[in-house]
């Protein structure tokens, strides 16, 4: 390298033309700066990620399965081992992926495609998927009913399960004998249809308590006792007049209820008492002459009546307002104030109810001594006492 900045520095260099050159300049020789190129770190970073990816391509065309510890083969059999039961009739758990118009995509960890169509999501007749609660993410059981010969797609249900869950809640609510709500939703010549469980039911109009049409118990809810529960026939009768009786079996006479006003008639007021139909007659709303009902009451009121009778074989309750007045005619003029008082006016009621039976227990004694029994002060029929059986023998 010496010797080459020698040789170069003793060459001679043209003389500078007269125009360019300056005056009292001297001539000086040229210099010639040489040196090395020195990498970056970055470009050292890229060049080693380059030879890296040279090795990595040149792998894959040499030895493709150098360093995986199973084949293709082994990979395609380790999926049939672990493939989920698809039985028709086998439940599987899934996760909804996907919802469409017509249903949802179902991930149930298997090389097939399931799928849940919208029919197929609830009891309920629904317009939108996600009526049914089906919306991405929801982890559920379902129960395969079908495959699609096209695609292999597997038809999954919901509604197959609740099905049979409802069955045999209804089983169980029949044993147990007791009273339901129904919502009717829609009817015939013969009775009505109500919604129960999920199910639909039939209740004839011989099992509806009171006279009435089916469009007139349309989308109304009513109490309901079952009567027959028949999975295989899909039959699934029940009965709104034996609810009614047991619920009315329950209202003792003089007892306080809150009633909604239902409908007017000339003779009275008819009054709903939580699902049991009751009639305040005109001659029970006050002590004072109604002339006109629709002056003291209204359809969809709510007001206190008192249970003045019931028949169980024919679904009647009686209702008086009558009864409640601290004084006569204040349902007419401050029916407020009646509501107010009508647990103190009930119990004065019924204070006088027990009184008079008592009396009358009293009388029927004093006509039969022999019969070894007396009646207390407090109207309790007991053992006829030594003084009184000695004083009666006198």
């Amino acid at each position: 390298m010496a010797s080459l900045v020698q040789h170069v520095a003793g060459l001679a260099c043209p003389p500078l033309s007269g125009a360019s050159r300056r005056r009292g300049a001297s001539l000086r020789p040229a210099a010639l700066v040489c040196g090395t190129y020195v990498m970056s770190k970055d470009d050292k970073e890229r060049e080693r990620m380059r030879t890296l990816f040279d090795e990595a391509s040149e792998r894959c065309r040499t030895a493709p399965m150098e360093g995986i510890a199973f084949s293709p083969e082994d990979l395609e059999s380790a999926v049939e081992t672990t493939d989920v039961d698809t039985e028709i009739g086998s439940l599987i758990k899934g996760t909804v992926f996907m919802t469409t118009s017509n249903g949802a995509f179902i991930d149930i960890q298997s090389k097939a495609t399931a799928f849940l169509p919208i029919e197929e999501a609830c009891l309920l007749d629904i317009d939108h998927i996600e009526e049914a609660g089906i919306r991405p993410g929801l982890v559920e059981q379902f129960m395969i009913i079908d495959e699609n010969p096209n695609d292999e797609t597997l038809i999954l249900s919901l509604q197959s399960i609740q099905q049979d869950l409802a069955w045999e809640r209804c089983r169980q609510l029949q044993a147990e004998d007791v009273v339901i709500t129904g919502k009717v939703i829609g009817g015939n010549k013969g009775g009505v249809v109500a919604l129960v469980e999920g199910l639909k039911a039939f209740v004839p109009f011989s099992q509806v308590s009171s006279k009435t049409t089916a469009d007139e118990l349309l989308d109304k809810e009513i109490p309901l006792k079952f009567v027959e529960v028949d999975e295989e026939q899909a039959r699934l009768v029940l009965s709104n007049r034996k609810a009614m009786a047991d619920s009315q079996a329950q209202l003792g006479i003089g007892s306080v209820v809150l009633g909604t006003v239902e409908s007017l008639k000339p003779y009275g007021a008819f009054i709903d008492i939580g699902g049991i139909n009751g009639l305040l007659h005109v001659s029970q709303i006050s002590h004072d002459r109604v002339a006109d009902i629709s002056t003291v009451l209204q359809p969809g009121d709510t007001l206190k009546v008192m249970i003045l009778s019931h028949d169980r074989e024919r679904g009647r309750v009686s209702l008086s307002t009558k009864k409640l007045e601290p004084t006569p005619g204040d349902m007419i003029r401050n029916p407020k104030l009646v509501f107010e008082k009508a647990d103190e006016m009930a119990q004065i009621f019924r204070q006088r109810i027990a009184q008079a039976e008592a009396m009358a227990r009293a009388d029927m004694l004093r006509f039969q001594p022999e019969s070894g029994l007396s009646l207390s002060s407090e109207g309790i029929l007991g053992p006829l006492s030594s003084d009184e059986g000695q004083s009666s023998d006198e």
